[in-house]
C-alpha cells in the first residue's frame, strides 16, 4: 500500500471516529438533560439529612461528568496527533503541519488589533 493510499486511510478511519464521537456526544447530551432534571427535583435540602451528605452526592455527580469530559478530550488528543502527523507530513514548511500552526491554535486575526 503506498504511503498516499495509507494517509487515506487513516483520514477516513478519522472521519468515521469523529462521526461517532458526535453521536455519542449527542446521546451524552440527551442523558445530561434528563440528570439534569432529576437532580433539580431531588438534590436539594429536604432530600438530605445534612449538608455534608448533600455535598458528597453533588460531588459524586460532577465527578462523573469530569471523568466523562476528560476521557473525551484524551481521545479527541489522539485524533489531532494522527491528523497531525498525516497532514503535517506532506508539508515543505519545517514540518510543523497545519500551516505551521504547531500547536498553538487558529489564527483568526485578532493579533494584530
Amino acid at each position: 500500500m503506498s504511503r498516499e493510499k495509507a494517509y487515506l486511510q487513516m483520514l477516513e478511519s478519522t472521519a468515521t471516529i469523529q462521526w461517532n464521537i458526535a453521536m455519542i456526544l449527542e446521546a451524552k447530551a440527551v442523558e445530561a438533560e434528563k440528570v439534569k432534571q432529576w437532580t433539580h427535583h431531588h438534590i436539594h435540602a429536604r432530600s438530605f439529612d445534612n449538608h455534608e451528605e448533600q455535598l458528597k452526592e453533588t460531588l459524586s455527580i460532577h465527578e462523573v461528568i469530569v471523568e466523562m469530559v476528560e476521557g473525551l478530550t484524551k481521545l479527541e488528543n489522539g485524533l489531532y496527533s494522527n491528523l497531525k502527523a498525516v497532514l503535517g507530513s506532506g508539508e515543505d514548511e519545517g514540518g510543523e503541519g497545519f500551516g505551521g500552526m504547531s500547536g498553538d491554535g487558529f489564527d483568526f486575526g485578532d493579533d494584530s488589533k
